[in-house]
């Protein structure tokens, strides 16, 4: 379908030609490796100088990852999941979930970071803030510490929401945030106790943010009538599509597609909106990158209350405008064909994550059915000349937002190169030192239970490693868990404060402890101080004669 009436024309008169190869696809389970309570609805996914990170789940284990964000590792079928530090000077980032994210390219002296707007708090309170996340340092090991701020917004503010959107737009050499959509709560002064935790759309309003200085400033567009949440939203130098949404005083899903052209003039900006034809029906959708410049699949999302969409649409941005075409969707499983619901997102470019809630089992590992969508493109492999020919000179635009709202994803910029088996500037396991065989993972005693795969917090002075104690029997001595030697956290805290040496139970029976001799401390000699002006007693000197006189007058 083509959705542009001069399309046909400007198609001709183009010097060079654009040729869709064909997508292959592919579906693998995955297998999630004691982080599977930790994907819950609502997560957010970003991807920073070639790693993906998972932010925002509904709650975490706070001793083993305060941060509440975890390095995501895909590796022979198994999804693993690794806490992230933030470094001293962050802030504090709540664990939001449905915010409004968008990914922002380095630029003159700023880092490649993510932008995070709204959200959900796990007390249902909603955000208005804008935090700013990006890449700190890397240690060794390839250890990543992330680091977070707020940012400081003036002037036209958008009210606390969830469910909407953040796209970035370049225009005359500028760039800008666009905020569109969402839901927040009823007014104070319309809220009762019946219809007090009722959610509203909030009110169709575009919000511009000056990212320099951080000044906000709202626009009223005719053709915007009715709030909507949980739509797709792709950006293109200075056009941003709004396509499907849900609309809540209605309860419906129409078939909208919205363009919206930004002119960052001197002064004021310029807005315009126009609504284009043969929109899509659709929510809490995945828009997934897989060309070389502003081309994506469609996938996932719901077409009603009741019923998943399982077709997928391959779309394309260009100069013209946009471009959508059916696909061939990949053969779904039995697990996600039976569920009523699902969520996903991108995982890198060309790859999505789709969770499907197992309605059986109820224990927290099989709580969900994890599966990785590849999209492999056919005629690149048979002929690479079958490929966008056009070069993009543009300053490269921002990721496209999607919306969930079980799982809210965010993407990795289309222009990121990841390649398929792993290696590069990915995550390379085999990179880091085997610590099942060494540090706090070895095996300390012959009835030692510590695993790293299954290990949890037992003190509360742990966060990512087991508590560990010397041993002194032996040449050199050898460390022990804590844990195994069955130490209560008092008597671990005493042991780590003392000047003690610990014997562990294979060398000596019973955990018991032997005190050193204590070091031999002079006391110090107090010599009192002599007050410089001290004044003597008052003494009378009396005669006997005086002492019987007042003995008799006051007896």
């Amino acid at each position: 379908m083509r959705l542009n009436s001069s399309f046909e024309k400007k198609k001709a008169e183009r010097t060079t030609t654009f040729k869709v190869s064909t997508e292959r696809m592919s579906l693998q389970p995955l297998s999630a490796i004691n982080c599977a309570n930790l994907l819950q609805p609502g997560c957010s996914l970003l991807h920073l100088e070639g790693d993906v990170y998972l932010f925002g789940q509904k709650g975490w284990p706070k001793r083993s990852c305060p941060t509440g964000i975890f390095g995501v590792r895909i590796k022979h079928g198994e999804l693993k999941l690794r806490a992230i530090s933030f470094s001293n000077n962050s802030c504090y980032l709540p664990p939001l979930r449905y915010p409004a994210i968008v990914h922002m390219e380095p630029h003159n002296e700023n880092p490649e970071c993510y932008l995070i707007h709204g959200g959900r708090t796990p007390n249902n309170e909603l955000s208005s803030c804008l935090y700013m996340l990006s890449v700190d340092n890397h240690g060794c090991n390839r250890k990543v510490i992330l680091k977070c701020q707020e940012k400081e917004l003036v002037g036209e503010l958008p009210e606390a929401r969830y469910g909407h959107t953040l796209s970035v737009v370049h225009s005359r050499g500028k760039s800008a945030c666009v905020l569109f959509g969402g839901r927040s709560y009823m007014r104070p002064s319309e809220r009762t106790t019946e219809n007090w935790n009722c959610m509203v759309d909030c009110p169709p309003q575009i919000y511009l943010i000056d990212l320099e200085f951080g000044c906000c400033s709202a626009h009223i567009l005719p053709e915007l009538t009715d709030g909507q949440s949980f739509h797709l939203a792709l950006a293109r130098e200075d056009c941003v599509y709004f396509l499907g949404g849900h609309i809540a005083s209605t309860d419906c899903r129409p078939p909208r597609l919205f363009r919206l052209r930004v002119e960052l003039l001197l002064g004021r900006p310029l807005l315009s909106c126009e609504m284009l034809n043969d929109g899509l029906s659709i929510t809490s959708a995945i828009a997934t990158p897989i060309g070389p410049a502003h081309e994506y699949i469609i996938l996932g999302g719901y077409q009603s209350d009741s019923q998943k969409r399982m077709l997928c649409t391959y779309v394309a941005l260009d100069d013209v405008g946009i471009r959508m075409e059916p696909r061939e969707p990949p053969e779904w499983s039995s697990e996600i064909s039976q569920s009523r619901t699902w969520f996903g997102g991108t995982l890198e470019k060309g790859s999505a994550l789709i969770v499907i809630p197992s309605g059986t089992n109820p224990t927290p590992t099989d709580a969900y059915y994890f599966y990785q969508l590849s999209f492999h493109q056919e005629g690149d492999r048979e002929d690479p000349t079958q490929t966008c020919s056009q070069e993009s000179t543009d300053f490269e635009d921002s990721a496209p937002l999607e919306d969930s709202e079980e799982l809210y994803f965010g993407r990795d910029p289309h222009e990121m190169e990841y390649s398929s088996d792993g290696e590069g500037d990915t995550y390379n396991e085999e990179d880091e030192e085997d610590e099942s065989q060494s540090g706090y993972w070895t095996k300390c005693c012959l009835t030692c239970q510590v695993d790293i795969n299954t290990w949890e917090p037992f003190y509360s002075t742990e966060l990512t490693r087991p508590a560990m104690i010397f041993c002194s029997k032996g040449e050199g001595g050898h460390w022990v868990h804590a844990q195994c030697m069955e130490l209560s956290e008092n008597l671990l805290l005493r042991l780590s404060r003392d000047n003690s040496k610990f014997y562990c139970l294979d060398h000596g029976g019973l955990a018991q402890q032997e005190m050193t001799p204590p070091r031999k401390i002079m006391p110090l000699k107090r010599v009192p101080m002599k007050p410089m002006h001290r004044k003597a007693p008052i003494t009378l000197k009396m005669t006997p004669v005086k002492k019987s006189f007042f003995r008799r007058l006051f007896d």
